[in-house]
């Protein structure tokens, strides 16, 4: 076989394993396989539902209105009774808490109650349906639903969330029958497809309501105070303000103090009492609107950042039309088959991922891969869920279920990702948790110290005390950076770009250098054969003989051999005893002798003489072909030569990537130095290394590593798994088609094409940007929010102002992520 097949063939296919990064321990391992590729050296993977510690189980948190109540949050479940780890995402509302079984989490929703926080637990696949309720209108309404619903024996588990108005159901009987018992206790419920359980929820007015109404107050005893209104009305007034608007933060604060947990309700919440403890009821009240006015600014700011995923949901439509016998039948695509025939009208969104049977047309991709140009598709071509068929009537072969399709796993995926801590959002996120309790403290001293060796009034010092509260809360800086990730992340998704988590972000923004590997990514990766040179017989007897040996190699050359000679119409002669030789090419017997397939080196260590095609091997090579030479163990009967093509994407995403400050672009193949040259000169490639085997590309990948460079690796996800597990980050290129390139790397492309890896690095180094805008813009506002204390310049309000304006100003500016183009 050629050079750049036997580079291809590592021991993994050698020995039918895996070569992918899942734990090779879930394959069962093919005996005799003692191959170093073959052992586990996978990190432990637990079950997706299950971990040592116990089971995992997902909810969606409503009511956090920053950073801190997160924390508040896990120090309160942490300390619950067979918790054994909590993890809340302020981005996502998210959080996932691991206990032994689900008894363990029966005072959950109480413990979240208790802190000023609405719990909703995140519909786990099985027999558990989620409904809207109608009619609802206090908590106590969700009460009576769940009470009626537990007394029904088919219902085995009931939760009714009142803030979304969502009820979580797990039952044996129909739907029909559900929404009959909801509608015995006075309420309409309907069922939400699976697939819309996350669109953005209802807007909740409460808290503008609120806010409205705590200003109103406010206002009016402000101006009361130039109408001479008697101090008792005006204190009146400044108190309804502050109990109207301060109730929620005053409520959380009471349980975010029982978990031992200094967020910002609890520091507001004391600045407020403090100010109305020494008559400043103005202030008091101001700071009490400014909060809440800030939080739900703040909240509608970061729904909006949420919504950028949840709107995924909406690309593939609910229903489809299935055949069913002669008829077209209207079906929501939960109730679809895999092996079922659905029909897509010009206009229409494919519903369901599947292999067109009939018809042709040309579909807008652009949803999944990012592509921006329609990709024609006739009977045999696969189609993706939310894909557009712009014209022509299709009928599709379901190929998975609406939980399996491309789409439901990019929002998977990119949900995961999203809840995942970045470097930057870890260490942020410890530097908040050490400076809180110090500004705290060092307010305490500051009310105490100072009037007690007489340097002031009690009055004058309390008063700085408590603008150092309400400036010890580091919100902006803690937003700082998750926001910034979750919006560059979405962008990302929608431009047809996996990025498996904020790690994986801040690396790709850090690149210096990006290898791929050519066939398949620079190149198409469908090779043809260009010429046969026989050295004895005729050409149909040397393709008949390659034939024959290559027909059970699945490596692209060999396929390309095989397929010529289908065209010319010649059979494979009668073989045995065929063997792979790794690295080289394949031998069989034929006619009681054996021939072999392969490149040079396989016919130098046979000591077949190459000395009268030495030029003509060189001058091909030198022409861009990988040549398979056919022979015995005693000289060469033919060759022949087969040249791939470059993809017309891949020479303007080169030129794209160093135009984004990639510094240099590297090319790994197992093709000879000719061939390697000739694809560098007409891809603008800064470099490249040949001749590699499997094992040779991590060590080209770590021999760029020590020049001190952060190294990219760009590949099929499959037989370059080794060398995208060594670089600083693996890039998959084509994942909508290849299940295995979306788990396996840290940031998949979509598309078959290189089209939006100049976007995804240049998105990456801005959204790194945007990130040190943030933490310096945050430190920076604290630090003269800190100094104007003590000149009697900074005020209560002022104080607020500074952080919950700081902090508003820091999400707009991660929002600009989602609206990045290059």
């Amino acid at each position: 076989m050629s050079e750049e097949m036997d580079k291809k063939e590592s021991c993994c296919s050698t020995h039918n394993c895996s070569s992918s990064k899942e734990p090779v321990n879930s394959i069962p391992e093919p005996a005799g396989c003692q191959d170093d590729c073959c052992k586990d050296t996978s990190t432990d993977q637990e079950h997706p539902a299950v971990s040592r510690s116990g089971q995992k189980n997902d909810y969606m948190v409503h009511g956090m209105d920053c950073p801190a109540c997160a924390l508040t949050i896990e120090k309160a479940v942490r300390s619950m009774e067979g918790v054994s780890q909590v993890q809340v995402n302020y981005s996502t509302g998210k959080m996932q808490v691991i206990a032994p079984n689900t008894l363990a989490l029966a005072a959950l929703p109480q413990t979240i109650k208790k802190l000023g926080y609405t719990l909703e637990p995140i519909q786990a696949k099985g027999k558990a349906r989620v409904y809207n309720i109608e009619g609802m209108d206090c908590g106590s309404c969700a009460r009576t639903i769940e009470n009626h619903l537990k007394n029904v024996p088919s219902v085995s588990s009931v939760s009714v969330n009142f803030s979304t108005g969502k009820m979580t159901v797990e039952h044996d009987n129909s739907v029909e029958d559900i929404m009959k018992e909801v509608s015995k206790a006075g309420y309409k419920a309907s069922l939400v497809s699976s697939r819309k359980q996350n669109v953005a929820h209802r807007t909740d007015r409460s808290g503008w309501n609120l806010v409205v109404l705590s200003g109103v107050f406010l206002a009016l005893a402000f101006l009361g105070s130039y109408a001479n209104m008697p101090p008792l009305w005006l204190n009146l007034l400044y108190a309804l303000s502050i109990v109207i608007g301060g109730y929620k933060p005053a409520k959380s604060a009471f349980y975010a103090l029982k978990s031992r947990s200094l967020d910002m309700n609890v520091l507001m919440t004391a600045a407020v009492l403090g100010a109305a403890a020494i008559g400043q009821w103005l202030e008091g009240a101001t700071v009490v609107w400014l909060f809440a006015l800030g939080n739900v600014l703040q909240t509608q700011s970061i729904e909006k950042t949420r919504n950028s995923i949840r709107s995924l949901m909406d690309l593939a439509p609910p229903e489809a039309w299935v055949k069913r016998g002669g008829e077209w039948v209207k079906k929501p695509v939960e109730e679809v088959s895999v092996g079922d025939v659905i029909v897509v009208k010009p206009g229409e969104k494919i519903p369901l991922d599947g292999e067109i049977t009939v018809g042709e047309s040309s579909v807008n991709q652009a949803p999944i891969t990012g592509e921006s140009i329609p990709v024609d598709k006739q009977a045999g071509d696969q189609v993706y869920a939310g894909t557009l068929n712009e014209h022509g009537t299709l009928e599709i072969h379901v190929t998975k279920l609406a939980d399996d399709t491309a789409v439901a796993k990019i929002i998977r995926l990119v949900e995961e990702a999203q809840e995942q801590k970045a470097p930057t959002q870890a260490f942020v996120d410890k530097f908040a948790q050490i400076y809180t309790p110090i500004v705290f403290i060092g307010a305490i001293l500051v009310m105490v110290f100072p009037p007690l060796f007489s340097f002031g009034t009690w009055g004058e010092w309390f008063y700085k005390g408590l603008e150092l509260l309400v400036v010890a809360c580091p919100c902006a800086l803690v937003i700082s950076t998750p926001v910034a990730i979750v919006s560059a992340i979405g962008n990302a998704a929608k431009n047809g770009v996996l990025i498996k988590g904020g790690a994986f972000l801040e690396i790709a923004g850090a690149v210096q250098a990006v290898a791929f590997d050519k066939t398949g990514t620079l190149t198409e990766g469908r090779p043809t054969v260009t010429q046969v040179i026989p050295m004895e017989g005729t050409e149909a007897d040397l393709l008949s003989m390659a034939r024959t040996m290559e027909e059970y190699s699945t490596h692209p050359i060999a396929q390309a051999v095989v397929q010529y000679a289908d065209k010319q119409n010649i059979a494979a002669q009668p073989g045995t005893e065929y063997n792979n030789i790794v690295g080289k090419g394949v031998q069989a017997m034929i006619d009681h002798q054996i021939y072999y397939a392969g490149n040079v080196r396989l016919f130098e260590e046979l000591n077949v003489p190459l000395v009268s095609v030495q030029n003509r091997v060189k001058e091909l090579q030198e022409q861009g072909n990988t040549l398979v030479l056919v022979g015995t163990a005693k000289k060469l009967l033919g060759m022949i030569a087969v040249s791939d093509t470059i993809r017309e994407t891949s020479a303007q995403a080169l030129q794209d990537l160093k135009q984004v400050g990639v510094k240099e672009v590297i090319m790994l193949t197992g093709d000879n130095e000719g061939t390697a040259r000739k694809i560098a000169s007409e891809t603008d490639v800064s470099r490249y290394f040949a001749n590699l085997l499997p094992e040779d590309k991590v060590t080209a990948i770590k021999k760029v590593q020590a020049e001190g460079k952060t190294v990219a690796m760009v590949g099929d996800g499959i037989n370059d798994a080794p060398a995208l597990a060594t670089a600083d980050l693996g890039i998959a290129m084509g994942g909508a088609g290849t299940d295995t390139a979306m788990e396996t790397a840290d940031i998949v492309l979509m598309a078959d094409n290189l089209e939006k890896l100049p976007h995804t690095i240049q998105l990456s180094r801005k959204a790194l940007q945007v990130i040190k805008q943030n933490i310096w813009f945050s430190l920076i506002i604290k630090f003269v929010a800190l100094i104007l204390i003590f000149p009697d310049i900074l005020t209560l309000w002022l104080a607020v102002l500074s952080d919950t304006g700081a902090a508003l100003l820091v999400i707009l500016n991660s929002m600009r992520l989602l609206r990045f183009k290059r």
